[in-house]
Formats: structure tokens, sequence, C-alpha cells
């Protein structure tokens, strides 16, 4: 979106150099498909544009230059000495002699190679009887003991959870220091709006946590392990990529990514997280697996990565939405151009020229026919309002159609009378980490709802008295229209609840998910919310930008309207405006004035749960308390001169 902003503001010849990291990701339908369209942009711009691309796994390295121009460097140096082992039934492999094992297996009857480094003690505790996860708890008490980092990494949220529990149950005693600092962390998880997670409150103290959590949790713990206050963290691989805290040792628990076997990429990615210059002085990494499955780990370790491939390709995203972001911005308003533009793709270069020519045409045609774009009689194309508010959305061309046809409807009929259309309208189109609808939950939402919301769940294209609560028959779950209403709706209930102040770990119990879910559908509809308005204005609908703009802001506080001049102070979001309101403090005037230890009572008065603590840990709980009201009244004062600062000056003119 900057991009493409800077180009339509003619101010992208400010732009200097854009740093692609994680190039190997060029080809992810999602993150990859983004950055090889910036690239692509940035190629057939008339400036020029440096752009330095970075990876560790990227086999291919010759043709992502030759797609960018650049020059390349390919070093193996590794500043870190890094140790690889493969773990199987209490006995531990080095990968170095892998290859060997694996001639070893295919040519002899053995279950498993013999000779090994060293063995695991097994465990005469029944919930670690399994090799593996003995082997996972062991590996990562042992570097943890020594003071060292641990990432383990688990193939799915609830396991990542079970073994947190685990390795903090057989972690030793620390010292009253560490244990003093291990506190503090929990008070500061407890301050937070989403609460103090269960599982946290028992491994914290024990200097384990777990990686799937909210962004406010995720923040303080990378800080504390960072620290070395909180020594394993527990994650799922699909956060190996994201992830970026030091690790003297790296556990793999299994070879499955969910249901599926992990990639040698993605191997790498996480076994890549072992070892950082400045923090250890070796890196190991540890790939534990059933006796079962030791010829399939050793075929992904020997395996080479997979090649790179444009996102552009119509297996994946297709080139529509290349072509009518140029279009929009104006970087190609002539077929000539959009040939030019298409040389410059990632595409190009791997794909049959006549095959590329016919999905180009295929594309522009279908763009056409939509009503996306215009072609003149000279044959220049041109933009609609429909596509500059697709594209200044940041819309795919089909999610663009799709919220043209609902907001148009909305337009003739918008349900005024209540909330659940506007919290309808802010879910986005892809909802991602909600899991599966709940049908028993979804019917008993649909049962509560008053005749205002009836009308909006009929509007939308759900019948309530035919579809409360009973699952898509086949022929509904083939239509992705249709799951995307059902979807969008049951994700519709928690954001109306978010708005109305219901504490997020509240929402992730009623609808049985995790609570950092329900905070990133929190900040992924502010996003959409903000794309949805520009959609309007771009379109010319005033009246539906305005509705828009006010729910917004209850989005953004998480709050009823009349909490929306307190939710603008830092901190004070949701309940904790709510109990502010309710004692008195309700304007920015009230909080600016207001001594810091009045707020200290408030303030625990707002924590989602109320906890038992020890004496000592409730002095220090109310000190950190105590700062953070500070902090509040700092922030309310600015805010309040501020708005005096404007006001004089309204007045003067």
């Amino acid at each position: 979106m900057l991009i493409n902003t800077a180009i339509d503001e003619c101010t992208i010849g400010d732009l200097g150099v854009v740093v692609l990291d994680e190039l190997h990701m060029i080809d992810d339908d999602h993150r990859g498909y983004l950055m090889e369209l910036l690239a692509t942009k940035l190629l057939s711009l008339e400036q020029s544009v440096q752009i330095v691309g970075m990876s560790a796994t990227l086999p291919n390295t010759p043709l992502l230059a030759r797609w960018l121009n650049a020059k390349y460097y390919e070093s193996k140096y590794k500043p870190v000495l890094i140790q690889e082992y493969l773990v199987s039934d209490s006995s531990i492999y080095s990968i170095a002699t892998a290859s060997a094992f694996f001639r070893a297996l295919s040519q002899t009857r053995l279950s498993q190679p013999n000779n090994p480094c060293r063995m695991i003690q097994t465990s005469a505790h029944r919930e670690l009887r399994g090799p593996v996860k003995n082997a996972v708890v062991a590996l990562a008490i042992e570097t943890a003991s020594e003071g060292y980092g641990v990432l383990v990494f688990c193939s799915g949220r609830s396991e990542c959870e079970v073994v947190a529990r685990l390795i903090g149950r057989a972690m030793p005693e620390c010292n009253k220091e560490t244990s003093a600092k291990r506190q503090d962390i929990v008070h500061d998880l407890r301050a937070l709006p989403v609460g103090l997670d269960e599982t946290l409150e028992s491994t914290i103290p024990a200097g384990v946590a777990f990686h799937r959590l909210a962004a406010e949790e995720r923040e303080i713990l990378a800080r504390a392990y960072d620290d070395r206050i909180i020594n394993v963290i527990v994650a799922t691989c699909s956060l190996a990529a994201g992830i970026n805290l030091p690790a003297r040792r790296v556990i793999l628990h299994g070879l499955r990514m969910g249901k599926d076997l992990i990639g040698p990429a993605m191997l790498r990615q996480m076994r890549g997280r072992a070892g950082r210059k400045g923090k250890d002085e070796i890196g190991e990494s540890f790939l534990c697996c059933r006796t079962s499955e030791l010829k399939e780990a050793i075929r992904i370790l020997e395996a080479e990565l997979p090649v790179v491939e444009s996102s552009m390709t119509q297996e994946k995203r297709g080139i529509k939405r290349a072509l009518l972001e140029v279009i929009a911005v104006r970087l190609a308003t002539h077929i000539n151009a959009i040939e030019e533009y298409v040389q410059r793709t990632l595409l190009y270069h791997t794909t049959d020229k006549a095959r590329l020519k016919k999905l180009v045409e295929d594309a522009i045609h279908d763009l056409q026919n939509t009503g996306q774009i215009r072609i003149d009689s000279d044959g220049s194309f041109e933009a609609t309002s429909l596509s500059r508010a697709t594209v200044g959305s940041c819309m795919t061309p089909e999610d663009g159609l799709f919220v043209h046809d609902e907001l148009q409807r909305a337009l003739r009929a918008f349900v005024m009378d209540g909330e659940m259309h506007i919290f309808y309208m802010f879910t986005p189109l892809n909802i991602w980490g909600i899991g599966d609808i709940n049908w028993r939950i979804f019917r008993g939402e649909i049962e509560r709802l008053d005749e205002s919301g009836l009308r909006v769940l009929q509007f939308v294209g759900i019948n309530p008295a035919a579809n409360s609560g009973k699952q898509l028959t086949d022929s509904e779950v083939a239509d992705p229209r249709i799951v995307r209403v059902y979807r969008r709706f049951y994700a519709a209930f928690q954001l109306r609840d978010l708005c109305n102040e219901v504490p997020i770990p509240t929402i992730a119990q009623k609808f049985d998910i995790p609570r950092g879910f329900v905070q990133t559908l929190a900040q992924t509809c502010e996003g959409f919310a903000a794309g949805m308005i520009q959609f309007c204005d771009t379109m010319g609908w005033g009246m539906l930008k305005s509705v828009m703009e006010h729910m917004s802001d209850r989005l953004k506080a998480g709050a009823r309207a009349d909490l929306l001049e307190l939710a603008r102070i830092p901190y004070v979001k949701s309940r904790t405006a709510r109990v502010f309101w309710e004692n008195g403090m309700r304007s920015l005037r009230a909080v600016a004035a207001a001594d810091p230890k009045e707020l200290v009572p408030l303030l625990f008065l707002a924590q989602p749960k109320k906890y038992k603590t020890e004496k000592g840990d409730d002095e220090r709980f109310k000190q950190k308390l105590l700062v953070k009201s500070g902090v509040i009244i700092e922030a309310a004062n600015r805010l309040w001169a501020r708005e005096q600062q404007l006001e004089f000056e309204d007045d003067e003119m």
C-alpha cells in the first residue's frame, strides 16, 4: 500500500533502498505474493531503487538475481558452530552421518542405526513414557539448567501448551533474584487487558513460556527470554520464520506441522534458529522422532531445498491483481507498458511465453468484463472507481467485487437500529485462525439475536429458521461465498463482544478459541475497517463512510461510545476505561488531574480475573500499577494540553 500511494502521489523518488528479508518466502501465497508485487513495481519504475534481498534458505539464487537484475553473493560462513542431531528411541545420532545411517537402514533389516552419540535416560513418569516427549523435555532442561536459551517447536498450538507444562514441572528451582524477576513478568502479564493465561501462570515461575499468545504478551516474553529470565520458549512450527530469538538449543518435537510433514525448507528455518553470534559459543539442533518415522526423517534431512517459484502462476494467486494495481496507479496504461511490466515479473522468467501471454489476455478481459478497467478506443487502459477503491483498500480483484456488491446492498438497506450489520461489514473477508465454526455456539448466538440482528442475518444471506446452527451441506461448502458469509458472521459475534467491553479471556472461553486469536481478530479488523472506509471514500459513499468511521473508533477502543474519550489514553481501553468511568474518572481532564495513587485501586479492579497472591507479590504488583498510573496520567496531560491548544487556535481564528 505504501508503494502504491508513493507512486500515485509522485513521491516514489524519495525512496532509495528496499530490503526484502526472507526472500525465499516469495513463493508463499500470501506474504510472498505481496513481496513479488512490490518488487515488480519497483523494477518497473523510471527511478532507480536499490533492492536488497536476503535469505538463508534460497536454492535458486541465480534465477532471482536475474529477475531482480542484481548481483548475488553466497556465503557458507557460520559465525557460530552448529551441531545437528537426530533423536530416536532415546538415542542421539549426529546428523553429519545421516547418509551412512540411511544406507545402513536401506540395506539391512535394522529398525534403527547402531552406535548413537549418547543415550537419554528414560523416565518413570507416566506423562514421559513416550520416548519423543521424554527426549524433548530432557534436552530442554539440560540446556535451560545451564542458563542458556531453548526453543522447542511443536506441531500444533495445544501441544505447545502441554509441552510447556511438562518442561515447567521438570525445571529445577532458581535463585531468589531470578524468581523475583519471573514474578515481575507475571505481574506485567497480569496487568495487560487480556489478563494472565493460566498455563503461563504456572510455567513462567519455572522459566518456561509458549508462543501461542497475544501481541503484548509476546513482546513481554521475548524481552524476558532475551534477558534470560525465561529460558524455554515453546512454539508452533509455522512460527519458525517469524521468531527472531537467540537459542543455544533448538528442539523439534516430531516431523509434522499440523497434519502435514514438515518440508526441508521449514526444517532449515527451525534448525536455523540455533546459535546467535554474541549470545552463544555454539548452537545445537535436535530433531526428535519416533522409530517408525526415522527413514522419513532422514529423507527430509537429505532432501534438496524446493526451488522458489512465482506466486503469480495460475495455480496460485494469478496475475490479475498485479495488472489491476499497475493500471490503477497509472504505472501501465497501454498494452505495450503492460508487456514491459510483465517482463519484469518473476513469472516471466519461469513460464512459457505463449502461456504467459494467454494468462495476461485472459486477466485483462476479465477485469474489463467485471467493470474494474475500461479500454478506450485507442487501446489505453483506464481504472474505474471500483478498481481504485479495490487497490486503495489493498484488496484482490475478487474481494473488491465481493465488497462492492455487499456495500451496494447496504446502501439500499442498511440495518441502523442495531450493531450487527456494521460488525459484520468490519469482519475481514478471509478469517484466519478462528478454526471451524462451533455450530452449537453459533446456534446459541443466533437464538439470542434481537429482531434487528435477525434482519441482518437475512440481509447477508443466512436464513435464521433454516440455518440456525446446522452444519453446511456439501453444496453449500462448495460455494466459497456461502462459506465466507457464515465464517464472517461467526467472527462478527466475537467482534461485537469486543466492542461491548467483554474481556478477551471471556470471549475466548465463550467461543472455545485461544485468547491470542481474539486479539488478532481485533487487530485485523482495525486494518480491514480502515480499508472499508477507504473503499467508501473512493466510491463517493460519504454517508456510509461516516457510519463506519464512528464504529471504527469503537473498534480501536474496544468499548461503547461513551468511553471513546477515555480510550484515547494509552493503557485505558475497554474494561479499564469502564472502571474509570464508573468511579468518576469520566474525561481526559479528570484523569490528567488525578494522583497516581488514586488510579492504583482502579487498575486493580480492572483486572480481568482476581488472583490470589502472597503478601510480598501483592505489594510488587501494586508498585507495577503505580508506575503504570504515572504513565497514564502523563499521557492524559499531553492529550489534554493538545486539546486546549487546538481550542485556543480555533478561537484565535
